[in-house]
Order: structure tokens, then C-alpha cells, then sequence
């Protein structure tokens, strides 16, 4: 199903990153939400991989600041490390997507494990707690969980 007409509709990448925010702040039990995934985050590593013209560093930003507003953290600190996060996948991202699926995986955890690097780092600077290491286990779920966003995204429009 191709949503809008063109090859990569900006309709579409707004539309999942929109699904993938209700998804990511759904309320969960406190156990579920240590392993809980950040959906968003895929999203937007997704767009920007795969279709790095119809999302772009506008996506990350937004989403990150939508984090920030709708999270209660710090004012901007998901706003920079998904950009950050954004401006790697745009670098790498035909490196990445020519990749199987596993090596794709290998490069959302480090990815990943930077972009949580990064929020720990703000935490810390800033003078909030940075949590224990609980608070890593999202990573590797996130990586393991890539190759079934990959799989329903890539339903949703048609790849170069």
C-alpha cells in the first residue's frame, strides 16, 4: 500500500512517527515499561535510512521534541540526540540500507547505545539522576525488535 501517490510521501513518514508516539507513551506496568521499546526512535531511524528525502533532520527534531515536551525532561535533550541519531542514519544511510538485516541490527544498536549515551550524558551534565543499568535494556530489545519494523514500514512504500 502506497500512501499518497509519490515514492516517499512525507504524509506517510509524519502519519507512522504520529503511531509510533502514541505507541511509545502508551501507559505500561512498571516491569513492562524497563523493556518497554521507543518506537519513535525506530521510526525515525527507519525514515531516515530508508527514505532520507521525505523525513530528514526536521523529523528527528520534531520527534525529539515531541519527547521532550510530552515526556517531562529536560527542554531538548531527546530534541538533540534524535537529531544526532538522525544525522547519522542520513550520513550512513547508504551504507545501512544495502545491509542484510542482522548488519542492519549490529548498526541500530550502536545507534541506539549512542542515543542513550547521549541522553545519560545530558542527565548527568544537568545534574539529574542517569538511573541505573536498567535503564540500557531498551538497546538490545530495540535492535532485536528493527527487523520487524523494517518488515511492516516496508509494506507501507515502496524502497529505492
Amino acid at each position: 500500500m502506497i500512501l499518497g501517490g509519490t515514492r516517499d510521501s512525507r504524509l506517510l513518514v509524519y502519519i507512522t512517527a504520529l503511531i509510533a508516539l502514541v505507541l511509545s507513551l502508551l501507559p505500561v506496568p512498571q516491569l513492562l515499561s524497563i523493556l518497554w521499546p521507543n518506537l519513535l526512535v525506530l521510526v525515525v531511524l527507519y525514515w531516515s535510512t530508508m527514505a532520507p528525502l521525505a523525513g530528514g533532520m526536521l523529523l528527528g527534531f520534531l520527534a525529539g521534541l515531541t519527547l521532550d515536551v510530552l515526556g517531562g525532561g529536560q527542554l531538548g535533550q531527546h530534541a538533540f540526540a534524535l537529531s544526532l541519531l538522525t544525522y547519522l542514519a542520513l550520513k550512513l544511510h547508504l551504507l545501512t540500507r544495502s545491509k542484510p538485516l542482522f548488519e542492519q541490527s549490529m548498526f541500530v544498536f550502536i545507534a541506539l547505545l549512542l542515543y542513550e549515551a547521549t541522553l545519560w550524558a545530558i542527565d548527568g551534565f544537568g545534574g539529574h539522576g542517569t538511573g541505573n543499568w536498567m535503564r540500557w535494556l531498551h538497546v538490545p530489545v530495540d535492535a532485536l525488535l528493527w527487523p520487524v519494523v523494517v518488515g511492516v514500514l516496508g509494506r507501507l512504500h515502496s524502497p529505492r
